[in-house]
């Protein structure tokens, strides 16, 4: 595991929600993640290789994929629950 799960238990806590794990060369494990993967390959042709030169343009798309509005969200856009869930549950310091 990498660094980007070396405060999971936190995080869940502060959240009120349980992390899971899932095994290696699982894809039907992960549909969101296999479901983002598809969003992105709309910009980034699946032959087009994602490395240091065309990574400027994630966060482009990275803002227009959750700016979308999404069926399975009432149509509602994904940043925008997100945000409502995230400023309901943890306090910022200002």
């Amino acid at each position: 595991m990498g660094l980007e799960f070396a405060e999971h238990k936190l995080i869940a806590k502060k959240l009120n929600t349980t992390v899971y794990y899932t095994h290696p060369y699982s894809s039907w494990e992960k549909g969101q993640i296999e479901n983002a993967n598809k969003l992105l390959r709309q910009y980034i042709p699946k032959k087009q290789i994602i490395n240091k030169h065309n990574t400027h343009n994630l966060r482009e798309i990275q803002v227009k994929i959750n700016n979308r509005p999404r069926k399975n969200l009432n149509f509602e856009k994904p940043v925008k629950l997100f945000y409502n869930f995230v400023n309901q549950k943890v306090a910022f310091a200002t």
